[in-house]
């Protein structure tokens, strides 16, 4: 063979040819050769005509296959890296049945990577009959993206399929009337959606609920009922608490006995206190996907241009976008869609919250240490007003 510099090299005793390929040298007898290598140590390659294994088996099979993957995705490239493969993988990788299981992970879009292709590809999830996909397609649209009509019938399918966070929002759309005027929440409505979110385990729904039962919000009042509604919704958080901990072998897992949510569960209906009232801190949840997207999204330049964005035909901006207030719970991300829809606080007036729930686990995490009495505030402002007099 020649070589770059243009001369011959010698191989033993045999010399090269210009234009002959170079042999290579048979393994000894008796000595195996390494599977998928040739006995000269090259890669052996697939005889033309040979038989293709993939191709034998049926799609039925690979179909099966595909959506076990996409059911144990632990993200999007995962599911779609699966069309790189080869074209028939990337024809059933397109399967209605594929994207009908993709996993929660799969779906987690991030609001720093939004784009049109992560919207169809939620989009096709969503026409797929995934649920998950629904709902977080339904959430960005209607509070990011100011599609309230086309977000609502996506929350509404995935309720209709049973999907426990779906129904809770749309719990909390009916008892703020969010996309509409004051006039149409519905309150009873809103009790009753919560109400069947609750019966599926939903933390949120039950935590709500209780505080409507107590307060006769939407519903007969009931003090003794809200109050077991509440237990539950703590010991409920517990359980999860310790199923998560007990995945990542947290330490707290081994901290909180094992039968403290069972007792509190049986000793609910003596009145119990509530979980939190012996001190217990709990590792704080992950947001759900659709709520980190909604933080993210009011905390980047996108939520500057979401807010900028006028109304049709009245070049006003969506209720005064500068003026529409978070839900002061951190990890909720839900902004209101006219001006002074979520209610505040009662004693100081500075926080702002969607639902009972989200209020429930701020004052938990951080606005029990910082609310302050308004009249406090007002005595303080005479006070320094009463001093800048002169004598």
């Amino acid at each position: 063979m020649r070589t770059r510099s243009g001369s011959l090299y010698c191989n033993g005793s045999e010399v090269a040819v210009v234009g002959q390929k170079r042999k290579r040298a048979a393994s000894p007898v008796g000595q195996s050769a390494v599977a998928g290598e040739c006995p000269g140590g090259g890669r052996r390659k697939r005889l033309a005509g040979g038989p293709d294994y993939l191709d034998v088996l049926p799609d039925d099979l690979v179909l099966s296959i595909l959506s076990k993957l996409a059911a144990s995705a632990s993200s999007p490239s995962d599911l779609l890296s699966v069309h790189l493969t080869c074209k028939r993988l990337n024809d059933l990788g397109g399967h209605d049945m594929v994207f009908a299981k993709a996993s929660p992970a799969s779906l987690a879009v991030k609001a720093a990577s939004w784009s049109e292709p992560a919207q169809r590809f939620l989009k096709r999830c969503a026409d797929a009959g995934n649920l998950e996909a629904c709902y977080i397609l339904g959430m960005i649209r209607f509070y990011c993206l100011g599609s309230r009509s086309g977000g609502a019938a996506l929350l509404a399918r995935a309720a209709v399929g049973g999907h426990a966070a779906a129904l809770y929002s749309l719990a909390v759309i009916q008892f703020n009337g969010s996309g509409g005027a004051k006039s149409d929440r519905d309150l009873r409505a809103g009790a009753a959606l919560c109400a069947r979110a609750a019966a599926l385990g939903h933390v949120d729904a039950l935590r709500e609920l209780g505080h409507c039962l107590q307060d006769g919000y939407g519903v007969r009042r009931d003090p003794a009922e809200g109050r077991r509604l509440l237990v539950a919704a703590n010991a409920r958080e517990l359980t999860l608490a310790l199923a998560a901990a007990a995945a990542t072998r947290h330490p707290f897992a081994a901290a909180v006995p094992l039968g403290a949510a069972a007792a509190a569960g049986a000793g609910a209906g003596g009145g119990c206190p509530l979980l939190s009232d012996f001190g217990w801190s709990l590792p704080e949840a992950q947001p759900h996907a659709a709520n980190q997207f909604m933080v993210d999204w009011w905390a980047s330049s996108h939520g500057a241009q979401a807010a900028a964005v006028k109304k049709p035909g009245t070049g006003e901006s969506d209720g005064d976008g500068a003026e529409l207030r978070l839900c002061s719970h951190v990890r909720c991300g839900r902004r209101e869609t006219r001006r002074h829809e979520f209610r505040r606080c009662s004693v100081c007036g500075a926080a702002n919250y969607c639902s009972r729930a989200c209020q429930a686990l701020d004052w938990k995490r951080a606005h029990k240490a910082q609310c302050v009495p308004m009249d406090r505030w007002l005595l303080a402002a005479a006070n320094a007003a009463g001093e800048a007099l002169p004598q």
